[in-house]
């Protein structure tokens, strides 16, 4: 028998069957690339209006242009809405950083009296509805006669934020090997000196993503600083005023800037991620 015979010989399967076969094999593929078509559509959209050459309104394409790029803080206030968002969103992630580490290290190294309670009582933050924690807080301040406004909007953000500082680092404090520790004290290292060289380089990746976590939940938030910021605006109220008569185009452009800062900033991690697991 000859090898085109034996080709020959060999039932070919039907169309339908042929489509599903692949469908099969490349169903992860097709969920992947429908995902993020979904999840990148509305930052595409963002970005092409950035250019669009649109006056008043941005609600309709009227023509390509520069300008919005060359001149981001064109739109009156979107500047300083903007400068307003980065001061209380650094403000409340250094804070929020430092305490939600101690109450990590404090959680996942040591074993006290309401451990537990203090555990469930971490999540109760970021189980609560935000319109729930904005209304609470402000009747916090207003009971202590505080007058809503840039502080407590920082304070407010501390809140919320904690508790995502504290989940992220803990589960970095729980990954360590204890045992790189006690050879730091056999080779007669103090408890600061291992803490400083062993223990904190070990925790600073988590501290780090716990960081940017809560930089960018600070950062986006509506809802909480709308109840607590009383005249100061940031740049989410920024947008949301602004929608019903279309967002200025230069808001697209800070959102478009954001946008790749923070992919850059992935990207930079994964590849300093990568130097060192290949070093």
């Amino acid at each position: 028998m000859t090898v085109k015979q034996k080709d020959a010989s060999i039932p070919t399967l039907p169309l339908g069957a042929q489509i599903s076969r692949w469908i099969g094999r490349n169903l992860i593929r097709i969920y992947m690339v429908f995902a993020f078509t979904y999840l990148f559509i509305p930052v595409a959209y963002t970005f092409a209006f950035s250019f669009n050459d649109s006056g008043k309104s941005n609600l309709i394409w009227k023509g390509f242009t520069f300008d919005n790029w060359m001149n981001p803080c064109g739109a009156p206030e979107v500047c300083s809405a903007l400068g307003n968002s980065i001061k209380i969103g650094l403000l409340a992630t250094i804070f929020s950083t430092i305490l939600g580490t101690m109450i990590a290290f404090a959680i996942g190294r040591y074993a006290f009296k309401g451990r537990s309670a203090s555990n469930l009582l971490i999540f109760l933050p970021m189980a609560t509805p935000e319109i729930v924690l904005g209304a609470s807080l402000l009747s916090l301040f207003l009971v202590f006669q505080i007058s809503p406004g840039f502080w407590p909007t920082v304070l407010a953000h501390v809140v919320f934020c904690v508790s995502f500082v504290v989940v992220t680092v803990k589960a970095r404090i729980a990954s360590l090997d204890p045992r790189l520790e006690q050879a730091a004290m056999d080779l007669y290292a103090n408890e600061f000196q291992t803490f400083r060289r062993v223990t904190l380089p070990l925790v600073a990746p988590g501290i780090a993503a716990a960081a940017l976590l809560a930089f960018s939940l600070s950062f986006d938030d509506f809802i909480i600083t709308n109840f607590n910021s009383g005249t100061v605006t940031t740049f989410p109220k920024f947008v949301y005023v602004s929608a019903a008569r279309g967002i200025p185009a230069q808001a697209n452009v800070i959102g478009s800037a954001m946008f790749f800062l923070a992919l850059a900033l992935v990207i930079v991690g994964q590849v300093v991620s990568r130097k060192r697991k290949v070093s």
